[in-house]
């Protein structure tokens, strides 16, 4: 069963599906979180602080998306205030004259200014409302979009490091709530505008009939604006908790559904095994949501009591005036009026600036990850690289990734890329070859020591002018759920789609027979699950990948394990387009773990264990008898074939 929280102070223990499926409890202790100064500290006096800033925040964000429409709320909510106060002050006019003495005819005809008035009022009001309703409709998906784009922009531009930062992908989680949160602020903003004009409207009615009716109206909302807050600050702080909890949940749901674990899960039963820990987690999340609604549930009746006694006794105070003549009973009667109007005001507005108080704590996220993000972003400007440059060159280059500081993935390596050849970096598993080419184009920077291009160190240079220089087919290559084209042409994505380019880039890649088998040719959707859609096999993939890297035509081309879903004689036929590659000037840097096919490579650099531990070519390090040699005869040892010794006799 699914851990359950004890008591009202928070969730409970991890369940068995936490610890088995991800390693422990999937929560964020809220303590750690930075929200928990800035923004949990949820009082009245913080929150009405706070109120401009938030109006501010969603002013901001409108007048980008749509300047027309935030000028026509702000006039028309600015005309409503004036239409109820003039309709109050109506009401009044027209109680004294009914309620004096005289014919009802000569009463009613001395009402019927006031009337008049009140129904011209009426109709004003309907319509600057549909004014503002309709230019709030407009505004909400424009500020949406917006402030999506600069998520997905800001995101984009961050260093590798961070995508691979627990911190920083935790902050990602939690903003991508702000874009919705943003929309919402403007419908909330509109109503804290609203209820607060309404407010002032019939405040300043009541202080003028009574001051004494001013402070009991308050008394008779500070119970739901008590309640409003105290729920938020709960609902809030159990979000941030449960957040990656929940993220968890819903990929265990999609895994059921995922086209690559189809096979697996049918094949291994693996459907019972994942529906068992989606309930568990379920369960978990849903235990929590009780937690909450237990504590929303007693919060709203000690509020709801404290709201009766208050207007209970504004009511009395009312009767007191009435009976010991201190007040009309025209006045009485517009005072009820405007009490109600003014409590309902009052109530909509504290209701609302919860709502946009509430909103505005994700669109807080949203804006942190704004800052942290530009804080994080890859340098834009830099030194210029060397146009034609001879050689790159590795000065005790050590490097570790955050979080693992067992041994560094790269340890005090300094070796040459002579550019214009073939190199290829050997080794076994975990012997820092990938990381080296990750250095070499750009994504990481080194912990210490330099990469040198002819001298320029390129922690200085532009990095937009570094990733230009380089191609790169990664073992694990983004397969776009686009068509064909857009798979190949996406390896020069900034510049205009040609047929020409696309055509040689295939042909270099030797993807001619993959593209001529599709439906479509290169205009057939890559992505099953989607009407007209097709699945290639991994081989194919293969192909296009060495086509994208083609396509994008950089002066240095990195291969990481480039056929390793191709059969023998595609194998070959790709290595022949390398070597193709590197005759025509360009720079291939090599990862493979079948040392037949770097025979023809014109340096090798073997590492292990973060090390640079042999260079040379091929021949050389073969007759050395070092590591180099040792792998190679471990893998051609599997080829050859042992002819059982004839039997004696």
């Amino acid at each position: 069963m699914g851990s359950k929280g004890k008591g009202d102070s928070g969730p409970g223990e991890p369940s068995a599906s936490e610890r088995l499926l991800f390693g422990g409890p999937l929560r964020y202790d809220t303590g750690w979180s930075q929200h928990n100064d800035a923004f949990l500290e949820l009082s009245f006096r913080s929150m009405v602080t706070r109120l401009p800033a938030m109006l501010r925040s969603s002013f901001r964000l409108a007048w980008q998306a749509d300047p027309r429409a935030v000028r026509t709320v702000l006039v028309a909510e600015a005309c409503r205030g004036v239409t109820q106060a003039v309709s109050l002050l109506a009401v009044n006019s027209v109680l004294g004259r009914l309620i004096s003495g005289g014919a009802i005819a000569d009463r009613l005809r001395g009402a019927a200014p006031a009337l008049v008035t009140m129904a011209a009022v009426m109709v004003v009001g309907t319509l600057l409302r549909a004014a503002s309703t309709y230019a709030t409709g407009r505004l909400e998906p424009k500020v949406e979009r917006v402030a999506t784009e600069l998520y997905l922009e800001r995101a984009a531009a961050v260093e590798l490091a961070a995508i691979e930062d627990h911190a920083f992908h935790k902050l990602l989680d939690t903003a991508q709530y702000g874009a919705m949160s943003a929309r919402h602020m403007i419908s909330y903003a509109t109503n804290v505008m609203n209820a607060l004009i309404s407010l002032v409207a019939a405040a300043g009615v009541l202080t003028v009939l009574h001051p004494a009716l001013l402070p009991l109206l308050a008394t008779m909302t500070v119970p739901s604006a008590w309640g409003a807050l105290t729920n938020a600050r709960r609902h809030y702080e159990s979000f941030h908790t449960w957040v990656q909890h929940v993220r968890a949940g819903r990929l265990i749901g999609s895994l059921l559904t995922e086209p690559e674990a189809a096979p697996e899960i049918r094949v291994h039963g693996v459907g019972p095994f994942l529906l068992h820990h989606f309930h568990e987690m379920s369960e978990s999340a849903e235990a929590e949501q009780a937690r909450l609604a237990r504590l929303t549930a007693r919060t709203g009746l000690i509020a709801a009591t404290w709201t009766g006694l208050a207007t209970a006794a504004t009511y009395a105070t009312l009767g007191g005036l009435l009976l010991s003549g201190a007040m009309a009973l025209s006045v009485a009667g517009t005072a009820v009026i405007a009490i109600r109007t003014g409590s309902a005001s009052l109530d909509t507005l504290v209701l609302a600036v919860n709502q946009l108080h509430e909103e505005s704590l994700f669109v807080g996220d949203l804006q942190k990850l704004y800052v942290e993000a530009a804080e994080r972003a890859i340098p834009v400007g830099g030194a210029a690289l060397p146009e034609e440059p001879r050689e790159i060159r590795f000065e005790n280059v050590t490097f570790s990734y955050p979080g693992e500081a067992t041994h560094p993935a790269l340890d005090d390596v300094s070796l040459a890329l002579p550019l214009g050849r073939i190199i290829a970096l050997v080794g076994e598993n975990g012997s820092g070859k990938t990381t080296l080419v990750k250095l070499l184009a750009g994504l990481y920077r080194p912990d210490r020591g330099r990469i040198l291009w002819d001298g320029v160190d390129a922690v200085t240079v532009d990095r937009r002018q570094l990733a230009d220089r380089i191609a790169m087919v990664a073992q694990n290559f983004k397969r776009w759920p686009f068509t064909a084209r857009v798979n190949v042409a996406v390896g020069r994505s900034a510049t205009p789609i040609t047929e020409e380019r696309l055509a040689g880039a295939v042909a270099e890649a030797g993807a001619q027979e993959v593209v001529a088998d599709l439906p479509r040719g290169l205009d057939t959707l890559l992505a099953r699950g989607f009407s007209g859609g097709h699945e290639l096999s991994g081989g194919q993939w293969q192909r296009l990948g060495i086509a994208r890297a083609a396509y994008r035509k950089g002066r240095i081309l990195i291969v990481d394990e480039p056929t390793a879903a191709l059969d023998a004689r595609a194998e070959l036929e790709v290595f022949e387009k390398i070597r193709a590659l590197a005759g025509t000037g360009q720079t291939v840097v090599l990862i493979t773990h079948r040392l037949a096919s770097v025979r023809h490579a014109d340096l090798v650099h073997v590492l292990d264990q973060g090390r640079l531990v042999e260079s040379g070519t091929p021949d050389e390090l073969l007759a050395s008898g070092g590591v180099y040699a040792e792998l190679y005869a471990l893998q051609a040892d599997q080829f050859t074939v042992k002819v059982p010794a004839p039997k004696a006799g």
